[in-house]
């Protein structure tokens, strides 16, 4: 009974390990299948009544360049989609190398490096290949500098919070503090999206298929790096230390 207590209560664990490759197989397949439906879609012009729909509800009625809700909820989200700004994506990025870096793991901070520069190339050649306008059916809440599709804060915060999310959590042994890491992650994610549509700088499809994108490209890489450490190429999960 202690014997089969003990397998049930490590069963999450296990289960996820044994699956990893399933569970990344199944995003990346979702994560391209959904970029490439909503790619198509909109370059047949079939997303616009549903874009402007979603840009114009989330508005102000009479006024499309008040956003609702008061001034400090459209503060609150200008500070949301600044966490998918090149500048704190960048910092995040050193700040988890180096944190991988010292803690001995020097291969999957390289790995981690490669992969989201990976991310960001990606994203600067989809951006100039579709090449879509902006919206401009209402004003700006924020600076942009690039076409539209795929939001690049999307794809990219996808890219730096999935994929360093996973790899920070091979650190850890404990199931509690990889899930804890992974749900930050999604979160990190979900808010800069939505914070580029409620903003106006974006269309409501040009953050999914960012979304999209960038969970391909993480699962992707999840992938490769579980394949490396599988063939010793980078360090594996750490194990426990005594008394853990």
């Amino acid at each position: 009974m202690v014997r089969n207590t003990s397998a049930a209560a490590s069963a999450p664990g296990t289960f996820a390990r044994h699956h990893f490759a399933s569970l990344a197989l199944l995003i990346l397949g979702i994560g391209l299948f959904a970029f490439i439906g909503i790619a198509d879609e909109m370059l047949e012009g079939d997303t616009l009544r549903y874009d402007r729909w979603v840009l114009l509800a989330l508005r102000a009625p009479g006024d499309p360049g008040d956003p609702l809700g008061p001034a400090w909820v459209e503060e609150m989200f200008r500070d949301f989609t600044a966490l998918g700004g090149i500048g704190v994506l960048s910092l995040l990025t050193l700040i988890s190398v180096g944190y991988l870096w010292l803690q001995g793991l020097r291969r999957i901070a390289l790995f981690l490096l490669l992969a989201i520069l990976g991310g960001l190339l990606l994203s600067l050649a989809l951006k100039t290949g579709f090449d879509r306008p902006r919206p401009e059916l209402v004003s700006h809440g924020s600076m942009i500098y690039t076409s539209s599709f795929p939001s690049g804060h999307a794809m990219l915060a996808a890219v730096v919070y999935l994929t360093g999310g996973a790899l920070l959590a091979v650190v850890h042994t404990d199931h509690r503090v990889r899930v804890y890491l992974i749900c930050c992650a999604v979160l990190a994610t979900f808010l800069v999206g939505a914070s580029r549509v409620y903003l106006g700088v974006h269309w409501p499809s040009d953050v999914l298929a960012g979304w999209a994108a960038g969970a391909a490209w993480a699962a992707a890489c999840w992938l490769a790096a579980h394949w490396l450490q599988q063939r010793g190429r980078i360090e594996g999960v750490t194990q426990p230390g005594p008394g853990a």
